[in-house]
């Protein structure tokens, strides 16, 4: 997927996985009870620092923390902007 959203420095942008529908028991979770997903595809990322590269690239799947990064929409789709600090892991 092309996103034409260039990040500055070492921000990525990270597409949100679905919250979860309902539960590994079967009992579907209403709408207000959803918890925000820390789960998310990087599409696209920024140029690093001049002495520390990113370690992320496009495609990836990460963890994060759970109020990480700045909400934003575009093109009707909802994106995380965050710096490469607040990712936890690639899964």
């Amino acid at each position: 997927m092309a996103l034409s959203i260039k990040p500055i420095g070492d921000r990525v942008v990270v597409e949100a996985a679905p919250a979860e529908e309902k539960t590994a028991s079967g009992i579907y979770i209403p709408d207000t009870a959803k918890e925000k997903p820390q789960r998310g595809t990087i599409v696209a990322v920024g140029a690093g620092k001049t002495d520390e590269p990113l370690t992320v690239k496009v495609g990836d799947q990460v963890l994060y923390g759970k109020y990480a990064g700045t909400e934003i929409t575009y093109e009707g789709k909802e994106y995380l902007i965050m710096k490469e600090s607040d990712i936890y892991a690639i899964v």
